[in-house]
């Protein structure tokens, strides 16, 4: 049986599109390197690539990526949730089959050497790899994170183990090491309050926090230092984090899941959440990158174990119930095929996320399946008003050949009109066609306006005036697709009633799709409105929303009844 291991380089951009597939481009490009999963995580700024394949090839796209990002990354400009030091910022070599610790820990040697040479960064060996006992924990290593390396690398016990001990502002540092297989792991909260989630997180992991006396003062030992109470799980890095805007997690990396495995840990945050009260609950969990099949295996038996329950007889059943019960579908689709290592290694499979990007470009040049992907994937936008600037544009596709088809003898007397609606028609396809891209664009603005730095009056003054611009301007386009929208289906309305009668199902679909439309980017522009300060203009946007709204209403309903005369 061949050896096989798995490398879970972490890089500091989750963001830019055409950053992370060149890195996992130069993964696929390795020969011998399977690439598994590439998991970007926007708010996070950070992707988790996974890869295997036998020592010499990991250790070839090992560097290739390394290379690439570092290429790529400008950590002066990087800002995230998640701890950070380097554009490569850590970069596991972990055995999966035939493969020994000795084996990985010289891979993460070679690698070292190669990077600190070749491309001029500092890099430190940590977990099994460590050579000082104060760098075998990542978050030690990590203290300060990349604000603090200047002043670090000053230090002589700072003094890098490859590579040299300068501060290079645009990569920041590398560490390296061999480790166990660690599965990174988040458990989402019903809350938007990331100090809910870290309040957990500071009761579970194993550092814990800081002692504290009856007067709720910091305990100090002899030299100063805070005395820190353990946390609850061992083996378990835990931090506050946010998904998304909505919903605050646990995210923890297990690193020993033959001590605390996944339902352990899902159970303990469930318990701590109840504790807090106020309705405080766990909703789901997501497994970051790829898991191994025992660790599902052990979370089924956990879970059967707690609830007095019989364990499936099959791993597969057994490794769904997992799923089930982890919550691990809440925020996305999760597929033991795509997920669980040994299944994608014994069926061939890979995570989409980890194949080649679809064709680069606008969303409207994307094939029907390639912008469904991109629909259903974990990003934010494209959305619901990209969706319904599509729904717009197919109703004028459907009036528009509803009017072609309308001609002859029996229709002479529309036939001119038809062939002006056609015009119209193709023409208001052609700008809610845009409209997909544009919704997509102005969402991407606002998002980009919240990221802006906030430290001082200034700062935060020039944040608040971006958001507000980027919030109107992505409230004009929803209005736009309603206006636009509208007279789509005014078109639908006309060719449902004097259109060629065999149409006129395509009539009546056009029709649901238009109110499809006018309904799906009036939710848009009113769910925008709430994050105007201006509050007359919110006012009378939202009075003219519902007006078109109504419009459309009254016009669909038209336009079926018309339909429904001719079927």
């Amino acid at each position: 049986m061949a050896t096989i291991i798995e490398c879970v380089p972490n890089f500091s951009e989750g963001r830019n599109r055409g950053i992370i597939q060149a890195i996992a481009q130069s993964i696929r490009d390795t020969a011998g390197a399977t690439l598994l999963d590439v998991d970007a995580g926007p708010d996070f700024n950070r992707t988790v690539y996974t890869f295997v394949g036998d020592p010499e090839a990991v250790l070839a796209a090992a560097f290739n990526c390394v290379k690439t990002g570092l290429a790529l990354i400008d950590m002066t400009r990087h800002t995230g949730e998640h701890p950070r030091q380097g554009a490569a910022d850590v970069v596991p070599f972990i055995p999966v089959r035939e493969a020994s610790w000795e084996q990985c820990i010289e891979l993460s040697h070679r690698l070292g050497r190669r990077v600190g040479e070749e491309l001029g960064i500092p890099v430190y060996l940590y977990a099994k790899s460590a050579q000082r006992p104060e760098r075998v924990a990542l978050p030690d290593i990590r203290k300060g994170e990349y604000e603090a390396l200047a002043a670090k690398l000053k230090s002589p016990d700072f003094k890098p183990d490859y590579g040299p001990q300068v501060f290079v502002p645009a990569s920041g540092v590398m560490v390296t090491g061999a480790r166990q297989f660690l599965i990174a792991y988040n458990i989402n909260l019903n809350t938007a309050v990331k100090a809910k989630a870290n309040g957990i997180a500071l009761d579970i992991r194993e550092s814990g926090r800081a002692k504290r006396d009856e007067a709720g003062e910091i305990v100090r030992d002899a030299r100063g230092q805070a005395v820190n109470e353990p946390g609850t799980l061992p083996t378990t890095q835990a931090a506050g984090m946010m998904y998304d805007a909505a919903t605050a997690q646990v995210s923890m990396n297990l690193l020993d899941y033959t001590r605390v495995g996944l339902y352990q840990a899902f159970a303990e945050v469930k318990r701590q959440s109840e504790l807090r009260g106020g309705g405080l609950a766990v909703t789901g969990s997501e497994i970051v990158g790829v898991v191994p099949k025992q660790a599902m295996l052990d979370a089924a038996r956990a879970h059967c174990g707690q609830h007095c329950v019989r364990l499936p007889a099959g791993e597969w059943e057994q490794m769904e119930l997992a799923a089930e019960a982890l919550g691990l579908s809440q925020l996305y689709p999760f597929k033991l095929e795509e997920k669980v290592i040994e299944v994608m290694l014994e069926r061939g499979t890979v995570s989409p996320k980890a194949l080649p990007p679809v064709p680069p470009g606008p969303l409207m040049a994307l094939g029907v399946a390639e912008f469904t992907e991109v629909l259903a994937s974990s990003s934010p936008a494209p959305g619901g008003g990209s969706t319904a600037a599509l729904c717009g544009a197919l109703a004028a596709a459907l009036a528009a050949m509803v009017a072609r088809l309308t001609r002859g003898k029996s229709y002479a007397a529309v036939e001119g009109e038809m062939a002006d609606l056609c015009k119209e028609a193709d023409a208001l396809r052609a700008k809610l066609e845009a409209k997909v891209d544009e919704d997509t664009e102005a969402f991407g603005q606002v998002m980009a306006a919240f990221k802006l730095p906030k430290g001082s009056e200034a700062e935060a003054a020039a944040r608040e005036a971006a958001i507000q611009t980027a919030t109107q301007a992505a409230t004009a386009v929803p209005f736009a697709v309603m206006e636009l929208g509208l007279a789509a289906l005014r078109h639908c309305e006309r060719v449902a009633e004097v259109g060629n009668a065999n149409s006129a199902s395509d009539a009546g679909v056009g029709a649901l799709l238009g109110l499809a439309c006018v309904r799906g980017a009036c939710f848009n522009v009113r769910i925008n409105l709430k994050g105007l300060s201006d509050k007359t203009l919110a006012g009378d946007w939202h009075r003219r929303a519902h007006l078109l709204y109504t419009e459309a209403q009254a016009i669909h309903d038209r336009a079926i009844a018309h339909m429904e005369r001719s079927l």
